[in-house]
């Protein structure tokens, strides 16, 4: 009679199979041939080595300064390292690429593919970050954003109950019914975060279509807590794997296999969480439009740029890169897609194909060359309020909490026009209209009065010649 013990003398990791496994070995007194033939389905795959050499990738940038050509150097250094994973079969950076992490992280404008594995990591904790367009007919730009700020919630948290929007039952049912969804602080967050943007890059922004001088509602933000559970289970589960099946894959880079019961379960979730995603759009927008008494919008569509998209057996990740190809959005009504680059610039719509170079994606937005940390730093003396006023003129442009956030002004990203052109240099897209600014509403700096923030403008008055007296606060 074999026990336990005498699997794993075998080679085999214990769990749940060995009670049925005992049961089958034993009860047809399997030994010699037949019992290694039987327990070799249960044991696991030998470990995959890192490739030697990293695949080639496609590099869809050129730098226009030492600061970027620093900053493309990075990303290449990363992407060299993600593309020796032995999951990995292609790569493109995008005219956006900024690092996102330490060497070896997949950069923001990163895309990355590899067949039959899920690689959380790459996805990141804002799941399905993603931007929605409504347009709203002839209203009053300033009219619209007015009402949006009253709807809308940034910063921490969720909305109080009075404000809640309504999680609908067969939604509420999907999350209850996957196990890495239905933890009862998860399906609180769906509830409590419906309707709300965060914070950082996140925006509410009204502009005007070129085409038809419609004034249009363009939204940016993801899954809020809902996707950042997922996303913390999906690692602890990729980390399971990666020590199994893997161990010389950096952490960041685990992957759950695609064809397992767990890899099914996962991305049935990130279809789940990509729902959700979609509705904390669709409620604002319909709030708006209700508020403005706009029955019916003429036209709505949005496309996420931070997620995980299937072809046949290939998992892409895009780490902000914006899909274009018809299968990666099956779901999609038009074939453009929504390119946002900075609060005062056009949001661009562009329609575009699989290419060689693009492998059926193109930006997300503008990029960074700087940390929000060393752009802050970069402005030296100057105050918030009058770098906003340098950089905002013409638009009106707003902060939900009534702190200017300097590293969401437009100096804080890449160069707009440069990006445009790259896009058309390396042919990733065709701009085929554009939302002009009117203004935009973000979180802004929520976190200025917090203790943590004090205690680091100290140290950092400390720092600087003359001391605190010479430190320049808003």
């Amino acid at each position: 009679m074999l026990t336990g013990q005498d699997l794993i003398a075998l080679g085999l990791r214990p769990g749940k199979y060995f009670k049925d496994a005992l049961a089958h070995i034993n009860a047809h007194g399997l030994a010699g041939e037949a019992l290694e033939a039987y327990v070799a389905q249960f044991r696991a795959p030998a470990p995959l080595p890192l490739r030697p050499e990293p695949l080639p990738f496609h590099e869809n940038i050129r730098a226009v300064s030492a600061v970027e050509q620093q900053n493309v150097e990075q990303v290449r250094l990363s992407m060299q390292q993600l593309m020796r994973v032995p999951t990995v079969v292609a790569g493109a950076v995008m005219p956006d690429a900024c690092p996102a992490g330490p060497v070896g992280t997949i950069p923001v404008g990163g895309v990355v593919a590899a067949r039959q594995a899920i690689h959380p990591g790459m996805h990141s904790a804002d799941i399905c970050c993603s931007v929605m367009l409504t347009n709203l007919g002839r209203q009053d730009p300033r009219a619209v954003l007015d009402a949006a700020q009253a709807i809308t919630h940034f910063g921490p948290g969720g909305r109080p109950p009075e404000r809640q929007f309504a999680l609908p039952a067969d939604l509420r049912a999907e999350l209850a019914a996957n196990p890495y969804l239905n933890s009862g602080r998860g399906l609180q967050l769906a509830q409590e975060h419906l309707g709300t943007q965060g914070d950082g890059n996140h925006f509410l922004y009204v502009g005007t279509q070129a085409s038809t001088g419609d004034t249009v509602l363009v939204t940016h933000h993801g899954s809020r807590g809902v996707g950042a559970l997922l996303y913390k289970a999906g690692m602890q589960l990729a980390e399971r794997f990666r020590r199994e099946r893997s161990p010389d894959t950096a952490p960041a880079n685990a992957w759950i296999p695609a064809d397992t019961p767990e890899g099914e379960q996962y991305w049935a979730a990130l279809q789940t969480v990509r729902r959700w995603t979609k509705l904390n759009h669709e409620v604002l927008h319909d709030a708006l439009a209700t508020r403005l008494g706009v029955a019916a919008p003429t036209e709505r569509f949005w496309n996420e740029h931070n997620f995980v998209f299937r072809d046949g057996d290939v998992y892409y990740h895009a780490k902000g890169a914006t899909p274009l190809a018809a299968h990666f959005l099956p779901d999609a009504r038009d074939a453009r897609r929504i390119i946002p680059l900075n609060m005062a610039q056009p949001i661009l719509l562009v329609e575009g194909e699989v290419t060689g170079n693009n492998l059926g994606f193109a930006p997300h937005g503008a990029g960074r060359n700087l940390s929000r940390t060393q752009h802050k730093r970069q402005l030296g003396r100057v105050t918030d309020e009058a770098q906003y006023a340098l950089e905002t003129q013409g638009i009106d442009a707003r902060f939900f909490f009534n702190r200017i956030d300097t590293s969401e002004l437009p100096s804080a990203y890449k160069d707009a026009a440069e990006v445009r052109q790259q896009i058309a240099e390396f042919k990733l897209a065709r701009v085929v209209d554009e939302i002009r600014p009117y203004g935009c509403l973000m979180a802004g700096d929520w976190e200025h009065d917090a203790p943590w923030k004090a205690k680091r403008r100290a140290k950092l008055a400390a720092q600087e010649p003359g001391g605190e007296d010479q430190f320049v606060t808003t």
